[in-house]
């Protein structure tokens, strides 16, 4: 198969069990639990009505503009799967809208990222199905290639491998490398749970907060 034209087998993916584990937690506490350095950028935003997409990722390389292998991706990814395209971050051109939104639903993917637009942001914001994406644009998408699909790809500085898990929620989504994510999973639920405690002792009251004073006088702030 000829490098930039190729459609390659995925050869591991996360646990379903796993992916309903993460289903659970926010993904600001999974990104906390992985020390807040691994993220695609602020600008893949969610597009839909507030689902939550957890799920393997089936990852698509396109050439900016252009969604051929995109629509391949979406007729021979499982159910649940998460596709996730790297289409360069260009907004010039929208690489899906409401008809494939609509073949998605229909196959039972987990959802679809995309560094790039889409169109018909108002139907795809009225519906639950989870998608992410970097920008709007009214103008549609070529389909000639070429383009890679279940390769290694990388969004704003974060690799993204077939079969790593994908998470995504209000504050946007994260990728957690297939190898980390029981280890990953166990630190993040560890974390929810002490949260959650927070949580209620903030609203009974009853929360110890001298460990601002502490750090204040430790770092030499006068006045504490």
């Amino acid at each position: 198969m000829p490098v930039g034209f190729r459609i390659l087998p995925r050869t591991r993916a996360v646990s379903p069990e796993l992916v309903e584990r993460f289903r659970k937690l926010p993904v600001a506490n999974v990104s906390d639990s992985m020390s807040r350095i691994f993220a695609a950028g602020p600008t893949l935003r969610p597009m839909h009505s507030g689902a939550v997409m957890a799920g393997p990722a089936f990852t698509v390389r396109t050439r900016p503009g252009d969604n051929l292998m995109v629509h391949k991706a979406i007729d021979i990814a499982a159910p649940g799967d998460v596709v996730v395209v790297d289409a360069g971050g260009d907004l010039t051109n929208a690489i899906i809208g409401e008809l494939m939104l609509a073949q998605m639903v229909r196959r039972k993917l987990g959802g679809i990222v995309i560094n790039g637009a889409i169109r018909d942001s108002g139907a795809l914001a009225k519906q639950p199905f989870p998608v992410f994406a970097a920008g709007i644009t009214h103008r549609g998408p070529y389909k000639d290639g070429p383009g890679e699909i279940n390769v290694p790809i990388s969004m704003g500085g974060l690799v993204i491998e077939p079969g790593d898990m994908i998470l995504g929620d209000e504050d946007g989504f994260v990728s957690i490398a297939y190898a980390d994510a029981e280890t990953v999973c166990k630190a993040t639920e560890a974390k929810h749970a002490a949260e959650t405690k927070q949580m209620a002792e903030i609203e009974a009251g009853t929360i110890d907060r001298a460990w601002v004073d502490a750090t204040l006088r430790k770092l030499g702030c006068e006045g504490v």
